[in-house]
């Protein structure tokens, strides 16, 4: 028989293994353990595999959006499906906050084939590139030397797009990652149209085909964008700025004209 001494041991160690949690019995009934065999050791659950950190967004090897566009440009055999793959190029954030993917305007068969930079308001909600104040003026200027982006003739007619198909935060200058992404949908762009001579209206589209900025000192020069001459000139906003630069752009168209008549 149990002295009263082991009882009120026994009964503290049950209320300490109780304040402890240990509120519920196992088993029903106890355990021998010594009419059991040799107890095998519970093997412990593995521990998890240490995940590894998320991998950088632009790593060799790991999705890249210009390579992407690189691939997504490449495979367009036409203007056509070229407008349709940049439509479905979800990779730029540009896109999420414009109303329209604007692509080219004017005849795809010009000789002369005019990049701008990005569009502005009016271009996003019409989805074409030079429609407000300073496509305006641009109609206007190269009416003076009789080229339209609505003419028939090839030798007359004007085709134009932008560096950017969609509008950057309140007309922001595009950022460089941004041109880089995009560049390859314009290069195709120039194979596919195939024009005699290019224009790039301002100091983006400079910085894009031909890695300089500087308007004022590029304008009126010729440099080679793949394979065809190009020509640096104001972009009509500037103008609209800086009136007193409309003796430059004069200049600039009549060095256009000369130069498509020798092509």
């Amino acid at each position: 028989m149990e002295s009263a001494l082991d009882y009120w041991q026994a009964k503290a160690a049950l209320e300490w293994q109780v304040e402890l949690g240990a509120d519920e019995a196992i088993c029903e009934a106890p355990v021998d353990r010594y009419e059991l065999p040799d107890a095998q050791p519970v093997p412990k659950k593995p521990a998890p595999a240490p995940v590894a950190p998320p991998a950088p967004a632009l790593v060799a090897g790991v999705f890249d959006p210009a390579e992407a566009a690189k691939q997504a440009a490449a495979a367009a055999d036409s203007l056509e499906t070229l407008q349709q793959a940049l439509a479905g190029f979800e990779h730029c954030e540009l896109k999420r906050g414009a109303r329209n993917t604007v692509f080219a305007d004017g005849n795809p068969a010009a000789q002369v084939m005019l990049i701008g930079e990005a569009p502005g308001r009016d271009e996003d909600i019409q989805g074409k590139p030079f429609v407000g104040r300073a496509g305006q003026l641009l109609d206007r200027m190269f009416d003076y030397i009789g080229m339209a982006r609505n003419a028939p003739e090839a030798e007359k007619a004007l085709y134009i797009t932008n560096i950017l198909p969609w509008r950057p935060p309140q007309n922001r200058d595009p950022k460089p990652e941004e041109i880089a992404m995009i560049l390859p949908f314009i290069q195709r762009h120039i194979e596919l149209a195939d024009p005699k001579a290019i224009v790039l209206m301002g100091n983006i589209s400079c910085q894009a085909m031909l890695g300089r900025r500087g308007i004022t000192r590029l304008r009126g020069n010729w440099a080679d964008v793949l394979g065809r001459p190009a020509l640096a000139m104001f972009h009509p906003a500037y103008l609209l700025r800086n009136p007193q630069a409309k003796r430059e752009a004069w200049a600039d168209l009549l060095t256009l004209q000369a130069r498509l008549r020798q092509l």
